[in-house]
């Protein structure tokens, strides 16, 4: 599993330009079965991203095709866990 954390590196003015893109991006990777959830932080510097189901080449491979990636709005660090203990709802979303 992966916790992704995006930094707004531009303006918000100019994040907002590339949302509704970034959202359909989003959109896909959920249908697709790699993302259990996403959202801005507050207050709305970023936002982070639970990923699983991916080797993280495949991981990062995926993080460049988001329109916040190719448009250089934000920088993206992935952290890699291992959940020991989680919630029968979190479980049942890993496959666990």
């Amino acid at each position: 599993m992966f916790i992704v954390t995006l930094k707004y590196k531009k303006p918000l003015s100019e994040v907002d330009r590339f949302v509704e893109v970034h959202r359909t991006y989003l959109d896909a990777c959920f249908k697709e079965g790699h993302f259990l959830a996403a959202g801005p932080t507050n207050p709305r510097s970023g936002g982070v991203i639970l990923a699983h189901a991916l080797a993280r080449p495949a991981l990062d491979a995926l993080l460049q095709e988001d329109p916040f990636y190719r448009e250089g709005v934000a920088d993206y660090e992935v952290i890699e866990f291992e959940p020991m203990k989680c919630s029968a709802a979190m479980a049942a979303a890993l496959g666990k």
